[in-house]
């Protein structure tokens, strides 16, 4: 019952570490762009994030101040 138990837990932590790895493979070209009141007026350079760096900016939100707003958008 035990070796069962094992295994189950293996073969888990197995298929968690190789879902994750495509994600972190993923690569995506972002840069900052910036709304005045819903038409862009500015776009910073383009750069390739990938990893990690990726996924924190696919989870930032949009700042805003006033009638401007600054967001990351990725293709």
């Amino acid at each position: 019952m035990l070796k069962r138990i094992v295994f189950i837990i293996l073969l888990l932590f197995t298929i968690g570490l190789y879902s994750c790895e495509g994600l972190l493979d993923d690569c995506r070209v972002c840069r900052i762009n910036v709304y005045e009141n819903g038409s862009l007026i500015n776009s910073l350079q383009e750069a390739e994030y990938c990893g990690s760096d990726l996924i924190t900016i696919l989870q930032t939100a949009p700042e805003t101040d006033g009638a401007i707003t600054t967001k990351w958008e990725c293709d």
